[in-house]
């Protein structure tokens, strides 16, 4: 298919774009810097609609802990400015460059707040959408609007930032994002635990989380995934490891790790420098890369289940697939690569796996298998059909990234 690249400047230029294709009938796939469009069913469009002049940041106000982008404005610049003023988005953003075989920073305000992905923080500071105030763009009916902070039209009836969350562009053509930003950790440090199985390692970072000391990361890693990691040396014979993060002011930090390593009976404890490494590579999956040797590309799935059930699911992913998976969110997050086809027995046995206790999405796979596939979980009847509503009211003619998220959505 041949597609032509719509790109708008300006505000009034978008709505001139959606309003053409409303007309012609045309539907159009959304486009920041591309980074993550392997996440997610391949839109069947002729029409890009590229959102990358609408770059820059329009208001940073540190002593208000708020900051105001264009949506296509890439996260490389905005981290960055962040970090000079000792601030963060606590929810921990990913970079999703690894996984796709991109470079790293590629990623944009208005594509993480669309794809909705949080990192290891997740389990103290929340998501995307908690942290979004904000957003301006076009909807599907080409309306310029405006929702949440600093309102000047509003949609009765939703809360805005949050509903653009996990939507994938299918409601809106985002131009403006304000989010919350908040005071930096001044110290991390993570303990490290050596050996401990899945069960056991969960229960362990259980414990971690529900004691007094603010734990803000908690993940394990399986030994053939420790291996790889920036701490492979400290697993003896090459066995598995469990982390535990603690951050904040130094002091609070050192107390809090004292506390903990007698508690967890921690085998080490890496310094800030280590531990801000150590977190990266957990954030971004790098151990799933691509291999870059020619091999087929692993399929990747991400399995949200409660913390307790992670290693009955990990276990039952194991009885029937070849598989690498590593746990974050205390056992609640699973990621998973599978080699070879990842053929359609494969996504089946990962969904029994899962039951109705959780949810699974195949982050990572050729576009064919994404065409074809459930990538999102599927959703019960009156949530789908709660999902086609919100839709029609944003987009009634399917003209913003059809399909994007399920057939017909």
């Amino acid at each position: 298919m041949t597609v032509t690249t719509l790109k708008p400047e300006t505000p009034d230029q978008l709505v001139e774009a959606v309003r053409w294709a409303l007309s012609a009938g045309e539907p159009l796939e959304l486009l920041g810097s591309g980074s993550k469009r392997g996440l997610g069913r391949p839109v069947q469009a002729g029409h890009a609609l590229d959102l990358s002049a609408f770059s820059g940041i329009v208001a940073y106000e540190p002593e208000e802990l708020v900051l105001t982008a264009r949506a296509g404005t890439p996260m490389a610049d905005i981290l960055p400015l962040l970090a000079g003023a000792r601030q963060h988005l606590a929810f921990e953003p990913p970079d999703t460059g690894a996984l796709y075989g991109r470079p790293a920073g590629e990623g944009t305000l208005g594509g993480l707040l669309a794809s909705g992905l949080a990192g290891p923080r997740r389990i103290s500071a929340g998501s995307a959408r908690d942290h979004t105030l904000g957003i301006a763009g076009v909807s599907g009916r080409g309306e310029l609007y405006k929702g949440g902070g600093k309102v000047v039209k509003n949609v009765t009836g939703y809360d805005m930032p949050k509903l653009m969350a996990g939507s994938f562009g299918t409601l809106t053509a985002l131009t403006e994002v304000t989010v919350k930003v908040l005071p930096a950790p001044e110290d991390s440090r993570t303990l490290l635990v050596a050996g401990l199985d899945d069960a056991a390692a969960v229960a362990a970072l259980g414990r971690a989380l529900r004691s007094p000391h603010e734990v803000s990361g908690a993940a394990h890693l399986p030994a053939n995934v420790a291996g790889h990691s920036s701490v492979a040396a400290v697993a003896e014979g090459g066995g598995a490891m469990t982390l535990v993060r603690v951050e904040g002011f130094g002091p609070s930090v050192a107390a809090r790790v004292a506390a903990l390593k007698e508690e967890l009976r921690a085998d080490a404890v890496l310094d800030r420098d280590a531990s801000l490494a150590l977190w990266r590579e957990v954030r971004d999956a790098v151990w799933f890369a691509p291999p870059g040797n020619g091999a087929p590309l692993p399929h990747l799935w991400k399995l949200s289940v409660p913390p307790a059930e992670g290693p009955r699911v990990a276990e039952a992913i194991r009885r029937t697939l070849e598989a690498e998976l590593f746990f974050d969110w205390g056992g609640g997050l699973l990621w998973v690569a599978l080699p070879g086809d990842g053929s359609a027995e494969a996504a089946s046995a990962i969904r029994r796996a899962v039951g109705a206790s959780g949810h699974a999405t195949l982050v990572r796979a050729p576009e064919q298998v994404r065409a074809a596939a459930d990538v999102f979980h599927p959703l019960p009847e009156p949530v789908m059909a709660l999902t086609r509503r919100v839709k029609e009211s944003f987009d009634p003619r399917g003209v913003l990234n059809p399909g994007r998220l399920y057939a017909g959505v």
